[in-house]
């Protein structure tokens, strides 16, 4: 029997592909991989160089900012843990955006790099923006449906990981 849909339609990386739908195909992340990339790296820096945010007390402090989000919180015992070391937690945040967004921007283990993601904007969702209503209106419930595609499929095009997968595969054809 005859089926109208081909379920060979995309080529094996490595393989030449022809047409605009498979070029298309391939490099569909790339624009939300640049796009999640540089938005945490700014997060990250923009943390890091806020004079305000990296303080346990004050007006745009970490700490004040979950002091405030303690009762409205999913997880108010996560945000009992970040209120042990304010500063801590806001370096830890701050330093795992940078490594996420950088990460992320060179395909430098993706999948990785999208997991990191997925989790601080679980944990953000599930702290500072859970009370928001309607729920859509917490941003950070969007970004982690963001990086479940690059979880799921990491960095195929333009990245340190396919680099690295086609010198492997180089060497292993070598050696066959």
């Amino acid at each position: 029997m005859t089926h109208g849909m081909r379920s060979d339609t995309h080529a094996p990386y490595g393989e030449e592909r022809r047409g605009l739908r498979d070029t298309a195909s391939r490099y569909a992340l790339l624009p939300l991989r640049v796009f999640l990339g540089v938005t945490f790296v700014y997060a990250g820096l923009d943390k890091l160089t806020d004079s305000a945010f990296l303080k346990s007390s004050g007006s745009g402090s970490i700490g004040d900012m979950m002091r405030t989000v303690r009762d409205s919180s999913a997880i108010p015992a996560l945000v009992d843990l970040s209120l042990k070391s304010p500063v801590g937690f806001g370096y830890a945040i701050a330093f795992g955006e940078l490594a996420v967004g950088i990460g992320t921007l060179l395909g430098l283990l993706a999948r990785i790099a999208a997991l990191g993601g997925a989790l601080i904007s679980l944990s953000l969702w599930l702290t500072v923006s859970w009370a928001s209503d309607p729920y859509y209106y917490g941003n950070d419930l969007a970004y982690l449906m963001a990086w479940l595609p690059l979880v799921l499929a990491g960095a195929s095009v333009l990245s340190v990981d396919a680099a690295l997968r086609s010198r492997r595969r180089r060497r292993a054809g070598r050696y066959a």
